[in-house]
């Protein structure tokens, strides 16, 4: 799924964190990185943070749950 335009990485995370299966990031080479962990939180976003806005990252869910709280966080932040 491709999550566009995060302006605030803390209300992001808080999403995150409430999830209840891991949540990876995709890089453009494919590598696969579970952002519910605080470290790789911190080491993935420093990569592709660009003036405090994210403008499109992709993410593998692997909970329907999960897929929809992070569907809610985009719709309630646009």
């Amino acid at each position: 799924m491709k999550v566009l335009n995060i302006t605030d990485l803390e209300k992001f995370f808080e999403v995150i964190d409430q999830c209840e299966e891991k949540i990876e990031l995709v890089t453009e080479n494919g590598d696969k990185f579970n952002i519910k962990s605080k470290l790789s939180q911190y080491a993935s976003f420093a990569k592709v943070v660009f003036g405090g806005v994210i403008p499109t990252i992709e993410l593998v869910t692997h909970s329907p749950s999960d897929t929809n709280k992070i569907i809610r966080y985009m719709m309630d932040n646009k």
